[in-house]
């Protein structure tokens, strides 16, 4: 009768352990799913002046785009881009980026409201060749990286993003166009 008694006692003592764990999540595993979305003002060196070879441009591309930031975890989060940068061309030469991979927060500065970030994007490159004669797509690989500067709760100011791209499936080489963004963003959940 007592090993019956201290195996049910046991087995009651064992279930209340293992609700009692179940009340609160620790906060380094709470969801924190969350999505921003944006608009950037962006200037780029497009590697190209004309000429069917890459090479600096006298001439750096503006454009728009706009983002989008889907963060799952505290370490795990994806972002889209899109960017037409068709202002300040050099004889017509024009590009369009469109872009999405993982995004990944370095570090909170909660004080100051700023979170820095690396990327590493995948997509396709749009190119306009000079005077519009061609014109082309291309692989894209953009690494970069940034500086995300917290307002308010739903909005946000990204005051710096900086790019690499490479474009290895380009007509003779591999183009490398590089630039700046800067932009503003709304988190919707």
């Amino acid at each position: 009768m007592r090993r019956i008694a201290f195996f049910i006692l046991s087995c009651l003592v064992c279930a209340a352990a293992t609700g009692a764990r179940a009340q609160v999540s620790p906060s380094a595993y709470r969801g924190q799913l969350t999505l921003t979305a944006g608009g950037l003002g962006s200037a780029f060196q497009p590697d190209y002046e004309g000429g069917a070879y890459p090479s600096s441009s006298s001439q750096w591309l503006l454009g728009f785009g706009a983002y989008a930031d889907l963060q799952a975890t505290r370490w795990l989060g994806a972002e889209a881009e899109a960017r037409w940068l068709r202002l300040n061309t050099f004889v017509n030469i024009n590009e369009d980026n469109y872009v999405v991979g993982p995004r990944v927060p370095i570090h909170e500065f909660k004080r100051l409201g700023a979170t820095p970030y690396g990327k590493a994007l995948f997509g396709v490159g749009r190119m306009n060749f000079e005077y519009g004669e061609a014109h082309g797509r291309f692989a894209d690989i953009a690494l970069g990286g940034g500086v995300d500067l917290k307002v308010s709760k739903r909005w946000s100011v990204r005051a710096c993003d900086f790019e690499y791209q490479f474009w290895p499936n380009w007509i003779n080489g591999t183009l490398k166009p590089y630039g700046v963004s800067a932009g503003i963003g709304y988190r919707i959940f």
